[in-house]
């Protein structure tokens, strides 16, 4: 529980799965909270709940506000950045955020599709690992990029979870 007092505030609220799957849909395009909970199968006010604690860590943005139905709709979108990498600091709860996320996405893998399914711990020189991270970052980056609103026609759904790290030669010490 220490953890998630020292933790940054923009990591804590991406160690929700909900919230992960947020930012990853408001990647692409300004939703509103209403629509989050379409697309995610919630309650609207889940979806407002956990989009204002996306809000408060800095990490989605007021897009626009349009009129609907006779009020109004406050549509959201992601602030691009390096928020997933960055910090050090209570990687856990991220590493199961994106473990849960990823099982529920095997879950909805389209049978026979083309995928690339890789784990790995090995030994390479800087070079070679840094040379690796950057293109692991482009090729995230690119993804990123091509990404079209939910259900955009001429669209499929994918799911890409990539978590690569440096690793140190002897296990944590526990206190």
């Amino acid at each position: 529980m220490a953890i998630v007092s020292t933790t940054d505030p923009r990591l804590r609220a991406l160690a929700h799965p909900v919230r992960l799957r947020m930012l990853s849909l408001l990647w692409s395009a300004p939703l509103s909270a209403a629509a989050l909970a379409r697309e995610l199968g919630i309650s609207h006010a889940l979806a407002s709940q956990h989009l204002r604690r996306l809000d408060a860590a800095g990490l989605v943005e007021l897009a626009d506000v349009r009129s609907r139905r006779g009020g109004q709709e406050r549509r959201y979108r992601a602030v691009c950045g390096p928020w997933l990498t960055e910090q050090q600091e209570g990687q856990a709860l991220l590493a199961e955020s994106l473990a849960r996320n990823l099982l529920d996405r095997v879950a909805h893998r389209a049978p026979e599709s083309a995928g690339v399914t890789v784990d790995a711990e090995l030994w390479v020189s800087p070079e070679d690992w840094a040379a690796a991270c950057g293109r692991l970052h482009a090729i995230m980056t690119e993804l990123h990029d091509a990404a079209r609103p939910p259900h955009a026609p001429g669209t499929v759904r994918v799911g890409a979870t990539v978590m690569a790290f440096e690793m140190t030669d002897s296990p944590p010490v526990d206190n």
